[in-house]
């Protein structure tokens, strides 16, 4: 088996001039599509966020992480959820075709409601998944299920 690098096809082929390509065009195969394709600004993992009758459930992606990694905070109403990645030093010198596993730190933040309780609040990480469970108050859960008529 031989591996062979895919080449991206340029995008609109039929609107571009193939004899005076576009700057966009000429930077890209310069850089062999790396920096026009990753964020080496940072990650950002995505979030789920889902809601039932006793609380929030927040859910953020981020596989490759350990539990020590990770940093919450809950002050003034803000849950702050930051990460990061450690270099891990190896001993034996690879020679890499290509890398793109990718190391780095992240910061999200939620404004939370004021029905939260911030006390009963817990998080576990499992599977690539840090879940942040935030229970409502038991006055505000009550309230919160109400019907609504359509006139």
């Amino acid at each position: 088996m031989s591996l062979t690098k895919w080449i991206k096809p340029i995008n609109g082929l039929s609107n571009r001039n193939l004899m005076m390509p576009s700057l966009e065009n000429l930077v890209e195969s310069f850089f062999n599509d790396d920096l026009m394709l990753r964020d080496y600004a940072g990650y950002v993992p995505s979030v789920n966020i889902t809601e039932n009758e006793k609380s929030y459930l927040i859910e953020v992606f981020a596989p490759g992480f350990d539990k020590r990694d990770f940093t919450l905070s809950l002050q003034e109403g803000v849950l702050m959820v930051s990460g990061e990645h450690k270099t891990e030093k190896s001993q034996g010198k690879k020679n890499y075709v290509r890398k793109e596993f990718n190391y780095g730190s992240f910061t999200r933040s939620f404004n939370l409601a004021d029905s939260i309780n911030e006390d009963k609040t817990d998080a576990v990480y499992e599977n690539g998944i840090l879940k942040v469970e935030l229970p409502k108050n038991e006055k505000t859960a009550a309230q919160n299920a109400r019907e609504i008529k359509i006139s």
